[in-house]
Formats: structure tokens, C-alpha cells, sequence
């Protein structure tokens, strides 16, 4: 489930290098974004499936922020 998104997301962090606190660090901020922004736009009653799908744009919109 989400647990499951929230763990790809650090071990894909971890697989490109980064410190493995900063990795649990950044995975959970960008699980949070994704969370916040499908539920901006979707409402409630997500699934893991909604956030794993939306992840491309939240990285997207985070490389624009920085």
C-alpha cells in the first residue's frame, strides 16, 4: 500500500546515492507532496496506485521550486 510507495521512493533515493537520513527525509517530503496535491485535486478515498502515478509530476514540480 502506501507504505510500500513511501519505501520505493527511499530506496530509490538510496539506489542514486544519498546519505540514508536525508533519503527517509526527502521520501517521506515528497510522499507528503504527492498526498497533499492528489488531494487538492482528487479529494478523499486515495489509493497507493493514485500517489505511485503522480509521482513524475511532484518531482517535476519540485526541481522547479528549488
Amino acid at each position: 500500500g502506501m507504505g510500500d510507495v513511501l519505501t520505493g521512493i527511499i530506496a530509490a533515493l538510496l539506489c542514486q546515492g544519498m546519505d540514508a537520513f536525508l533519503a527517509a527525509a526527502v521520501g517521506v517530503y515528497i510522499h507528503g507532496e504527492a498526498g497533499d496535491y492528489l488531494n487538492s485535486k482528487m479529494g478523499r478515498g486515495l489509493i497507493a496506485s493514485d500517489v505511485l502515478a503522480i509521482l513524475p509530476t511532484i518531482f517535476a514540480l519540485e526541481d522547479v521550486n528549488d
